[in-house]
Order: structure tokens, then C-alpha cells, then sequence
């Protein structure tokens, strides 16, 4: 299975915009040099708990989000960090996979929350549930670039 990074997305403190960026350093333990989560600046920061270093979404959900339903949403404003293309992620769960330079392993489903239905608009919630993404842990540190490949280890 492979996939390729298409988007990187931080933001220094929660509610604020994402950010993209065209590289970022992943650092296990802490997450992405500069994001909410890495400064424990988020809103989950001080809520123990796996897979809050790094969040993942695939674009075919955005896509069918919008084919589906009509709801149309940038993928800065799902507020995950990376945006893939060709990989399914929910299969992932539990699964360790390369991401460019870093290892990572899938911890759980990144489900949609009602911050972002009120940060974008009404059925957003019902249309995005198991297409939300996927919560990672780091396991080994580097750079993750826009058009890394996503490649699971056999």
C-alpha cells in the first residue's frame, strides 16, 4: 500500500488557523516542531493519552464529503496536520508505516468532533464519521515533505 503526502498543516496554539508548511521535522514524543501539540498548546494537551502527535486525513474523504453531501471544506480546516492521497487510512489502526524520513504507528480513528462542524457548517459531523482521519504516534524522528510517500511496511 502506498500513498503520498499532499498537504502539511501546524498551528501554534488551539483555535488558530493552520498553517501549511512544505516541510516539517516530526519528533516522537512530542509531534511536529512548531504545532499546537508539540508546544503543549492544544486543547488536548493536557489529556493523557496515544496518537495526539500526529493527525492524518485523506483528500478522498474531502472529496466525498463534497460529492456526497454538497459540503465543500479546505483541508486546513479539518485540522489535521497531513493530507494523503491513495491510502486508506482507517486500515492503518494498529499498523506501522513509513511516512518520508519517519516511522509512525497508527494508534486509532481520528473521528470528527463538533468544533469542526462549528468552525464549517451544519452536517459536516454526520457526513465525515469513519472518514476523520487517523491519530499516529512517532516512532523514529525526521523531516516529513509535500510529496513524501506514505508506504506501509510489510
Amino acid at each position: 500500500m502506498k500513498g503520498v503526502i499532499q498537504a502539511i498543516f501546524i498551528c501554534p496554539s488551539a483555535g488558530e488557523a493552520m498553517q501549511p508548511v512544505s516541510e516539517v521535522r516530526a519528533v516522537p514524543g512530542r509531534g511536529l516542531e512548531g504545532d499546537r501539540y508539540f508546544n503543549q498548546h492544544g486543547y488536548y494537551s493536557d489529556k493523557p493519552g496515544d496518537g495526539r502527535e500526529l493527525t492524518l486525513i485523506e483528500s478522498e474523504a474531502l472529496d466525498h464529503l463534497a460529492q456526497h453531501s454538497g459540503i465543500q471544506i479546505g483541508p486546513e480546516q479539518t485540522r489535521r496536520n497531513l493530507v494523503t492521497r491513495g491510502v486508506s487510512l482507517n486500515s492503518l489502526v494498529g499498523k506501522q508505516f513509513q511516512i518520508g524520513e519517519i516511522t509512525v504507528r497508527g494508534v486509532r480513528l481520528c473521528d470528527p468532533c463538533s468544533y469542526l462542524e462549528g468552525q464549517t457548517e451544519g452536517g459536516v459531523l454526520k457526513a465525515m464519521v469513519d472518514r476523520g482521519g487517523l491519530r499516529v504516534d512517532i516512532l523514529t524522528g525526521g523531516m516529513i515533505r509535500v510529496g513524501d510517500d506514505l508506504i506501509l511496511e510489510v
